[in-house]
């Protein structure tokens, strides 16, 4: 069987964060399927299939990449960032799973890219420097019980927190509500961080602290990350470092 399935990540926006790995597989190539606005971000040539499509259709992406893979095709299903975080990685081992049983054998290689979170740290300082974790606060697959109940749980157990999908023209809503549970959990004024379009020309930072974050401040293109209690910023003329100590008091 010679088609493979490459499942890569571009990164948070910028050709320079691609790379030298998923850079090689696209150039070899004979079908790239995706997200219309992350196929968008792939070079046309000569060889080379276009496949975009709508972001609700995970899936049947997975499945279409899987089945031009058994044909022989040489295929690479793009996410932006990194394609194991809340990305197409999952969807497509789902598909695997549950498909025929001749997907398990075919040549299936997962490239990390550098997932948003991780590039708006670094843009902010460390402010994931110690225990942390991701949550995806869209309810759209999950119910938003269980969103608030991960929010309320990671606050006490005093993580830095990254949100992806903070909010949208769907969920206008949601955020607020995360934010009301982070300040009643919290319980104090620590640094929250809107990081927006990152690594590209509308890319904006954005440090308030927690009683003065607002929903207005995010949308889909941003990451919003919230420090731990341990969360300190450095002053300076050149911009604000935000930083968490790696060492916590015994």
């Amino acid at each position: 069987m010679s088609g493979w399935l490459a499942i890569a990540g571009l990164g948070p926006g910028s050709d320079a964060l691609v790379t030298p790995e998923v850079a090689a597989a696209l150039a070899g190539a004979t079908d790239v399927v995706g997200y219309i606005p992350y196929v968008a971000r792939v070079t046309p040539r000569d060889g080379l299939v276009l496949h975009p499509s709508d972001n609700r259709v995970e899936l049947d992406r997975a499945a279409h990449a899987l089945t031009m893979a058994a044909a022989g095709r040489r295929v690479v299903v793009v996410s932006s960032g990194d394609p194991g975080v809340f990305a197409m990685a999952s969807a497509v081992f789902e598909a695997v799973e549950a498909g025929p049983p001749g997907w398990r054998d075919l040549d299936i290689r997962v490239l990390p890219g550098i997932t948003a979170m991780l590039a708006a740290a670094a843009r902010a300082g460390a402010p994931l420097g110690h225990d942390f974790c991701a949550i995806n606060l869209s309810d759209n697959l999950k119910p938003w019980a269980l969103v608030e109940k991960r929010l309320r749980l990671a606050a006490e157990a005093d993580f830095a927190m990254a949100f992806y999908n903070p909010r949208s023209r769907a969920r206008p809503e949601g955020f607020a509500r995360a934010l009301d549970v982070l300040r009643d959990a919290c319980g104090d004024d620590r640094p929250v961080i809107f990081a927006r379009a990152v690594s590209t020309p509308e890319e904006s930072i954005r440090v308030v602290p927690l009683t003065g974050a607002r929903p207005e401040m995010a949308d889909m293109r941003t990451v919003v990350i919230v420090g731990s209690s341990l969360t300190r910023i450095i002053p300076r003329a050149r911009g604000d470092i935000v930083y968490t100590p790696r060492s916590a008091p015994a």
